[in-house]
């Protein structure tokens, strides 16, 4: 992959994206579009952040929004950014360190976008302190990526590693435990596993799942049981409820 790639301009879009990638201010921005007429409360903060960020400015109407961005959803709400901007896998372990309830997403070669932006989502709402993509048949965070996250994936820390099951081997040493979501004759109902200390989560691909050697490397494997004909969950669907899952765990050791 060009590591160029991750710094190339391109246009964010839609009302939520645009205004949490303003809010986070993590990105270089080079310029707002908001719609022409009547401001929303969102479009206003939008406004009020370009101002005071002195981000050059435009009121569009759709057309020429169009014009700019294709046929996609858009709202009239857009920034022309730089790209995203993923942090040092040691970000992420020091944050590691920082959290003795601390839970990492590691990604076994995710290579669509709405599950990429699915899962994104999810981790920044359960609280997730770092994110590890592989640098190889892995989606990056694009624009569709940050709009299927609804900006979520503006507020994260996500790294890109070479070699995934080194740095789960990194963060084990870090007192992390381990769990992939696949089905073999190891694996426990994810209810089952205890998430409450340090944690990390392993999603595999869309048709593989969890490569040989990802399986190997994690502490536990944990499966969804299912009552219904498909044989599984999509992969965004699937990291959601162990996320969740281990949220409530966290959650119920605090409470006593």
């Amino acid at each position: 992959m060009d590591r160029k790639q991750k710094r190339k301009e391109n246009w964010i879009y839609g009302r939520r994206p645009v205004l949490e990638a303003l809010r986070s201010g993590r990105r270089e921005i080079l310029e707002v579009i908001v719609p022409s007429g009547p401001a929303t409360d969102e479009v206003e903060e939008m406004i009020s952040i370009a101002h005071a960020r002195r981000i050059p400015l435009r009121a569009a109407q759709r057309g020429e929004c169009d014009r700019i961005l294709g046929q996609v959803n858009h709202q009239c709400c857009a920034v022309k950014a730089g790209g995203y901007p993923y942090v040092s896998v040691e970000d992420i372990y020091a944050a590691v360190d920082a959290d003795p309830e601390a839970m990492v997403l590691l990604l076994d070669h995710i290579e669509d976008p709405q599950n990429l932006g699915s899962l994104l989502r999810t981790a920044e709402a359960c609280g997730v302190c770092g994110v590890i993509i592989p640098e190889d048949r892995s989606v990056l965070v694009t624009p569709t990526v940050v709009r299927a996250s609804v900006g979520a994936s503006e507020h994260l820390q996500i790294a890109h590693v070479v070699n995934l099951t080194q740095v789960m081997k990194e963060l084990q040493s870090r007192n992390v435990w381990v769990t992939g979501l696949d089905l073999n004759e190891q694996a426990k109902e994810y209810t089952e596993i205890d998430f409450r200390g340090r944690c990390g989560i392993v999603v595999g691909s869309e048709g593989a799942g969890l490569g040989n050697l990802v399986g190997k490397t994690c502490d536990f494997i944990g499966y969804i049981p299912m009552s219904g004909q498909v044989e599984s969950l999509n992969a965004g669907v699937a990291g959601a409820l162990v996320m969740y899952e281990a949220v409530r765990q966290k959650r119920a050791k605090r409470s006593k």
